[in-house]
């Protein structure tokens, strides 16, 4: 795949990255680095992508893979000024307040858990979701209901 394919799948699907950067770090800095990672793992790995399966779930499958592998990585503390060529652009578009609640419930969830929810907000189907996440379709509606009576309890709660 040729860098402008790349950059045009990216661009498509920054939506994704996006969310789940923000479902997996409270810092905008943080964020910013979590999406950062995720495009350098993407372009790393693109060779890995053979297309029999849709951009969107394989950039999931990325995604949430290096969300979940940085929280395993020793964080190094660096210290450096702020850049402005942040997420503001894509910030904008989510920065309501039932988002901003949706998304601090789901910070609270267990890290497989935000996993699976945000797969199924995205609409995928739960063989989708079983093939991503590499459990089976039944369990994925058992852990879904579970995750989602979680959510309940957590947006009654004054979050």
């Amino acid at each position: 795949m040729n860098e402008n394919r790349f950059l045009s799948m990216i661009e498509a699907h920054q939506g994704i990255i996006y969310k789940i950067s923000k479902m997996y770090r409270d810092d905008p800095g943080d964020q910013e680095d979590l999406f950062q990672d995720i495009v350098y793992q993407l372009w790393k790995s693109i060779s890995s992508f053979k297309e029999d399966s849709k951009e969107s779930t394989w950039i999931y499958k990325v995604a949430l893979n290096t969300a979940l592998a940085s929280f395993r990585k020793r964080k190094v503390e660096i210290n450096y000024t702020e850049d402005k060529h942040s997420l503001d652009h894509i910030e904008e578009e989510s920065t309501s307040e039932n988002q901003e609640r949706l998304f601090s419930a789901l910070r609270k969830l267990e890290k497989s858990d935000r996993a699976l929810i945000s797969l199924f907000l995205e609409g995928y189907s739960y063989k989708e979701i079983g093939e991503i996440t590499g459990i089976s379709v039944t369990y994925v509606g058992v852990r879904l209901n579970r995750i989602k009576t979680r959510l309940k309890e957590i947006l009654l709660i004054k979050v």
